[in-house]
């Protein structure tokens, strides 16, 4: 069996890595572009947009909704909900849709000694290696971080759910709705 000469291993490695790397490129390219917008939907169901009055035609192209609105039309502007209630409001039956971001918390990674510490990121040994504590007259060396908790710092950072708009329907018509103000 021949061997290869380390040019050659460079080169092919360096060809497999440039395939993955553009694989994973187009992969990206298609998620992106896959996200569902106004216009998307609206292009889609040309049907349901048509059947609206020319003044929620104009809301929904802005992505806005109003009192009255059907829930087709608040289905184009704000597009599916990630959640659903029901309820009861003045003794009539209500459906109210949730619609979420998801957020990282602030902060999250920047506790003691992560994510930096000497053995690169994500490992927790920062700042406290090799150090002497004395506790109750004794004295003893510990090594790694004594914050360190890994159930607490992750790789993947979380993801809370926020409630960002909610719109409520009584007998398929908005009759309230609500979304955070842009600071």
């Amino acid at each position: 069996m021949t061997e290869l000469s380390p040019a050659v291993s460079f080169f092919m490695k360096r060809q497999s890595l440039f395939k993955a790397l553009t694989l994973g490129l187009c992969a990206s390219a298609l998620i992106l572009t896959s996200c569902e917008t106004t216009e998307s939907r609206i292009s889609e169901h040309p049907d349901i947009f048509n059947s609206l009055s020319p003044g929620n035609q104009e809301l929904v192209r802005q992505g806005q909704i109003r009192t009255g609105m059907s829930e087709n039309a608040v289905w184009l502007a704000w597009g599916s909900p990630e959640q659903k209630t029901v309820g009861e409001m003045r003794g009539r039956a209500t459906e109210t849709w949730i619609y979420l971001n998801y957020v990282t918390p602030y902060g999250y990674g920047y506790g003691y000694g992560y994510p930096y510490g000497p053995w690169g990121p994500g490992y927790g040994f920062g700042g406290g290696v090799g150090a002497f504590r004395h506790h109750g007259g004794r004295s003893f060396v510990f090594f790694g971080d004594p914050f360190y908790d890994p159930f607490y710092y992750s790789y993947i950072p979380p993801s809370i759910p926020v409630p960002y708009r909610t719109v409520t329907f009584t007998n398929g018509r908005v009759v309230s709705f609500q979304y955070l103000a842009p600071r």
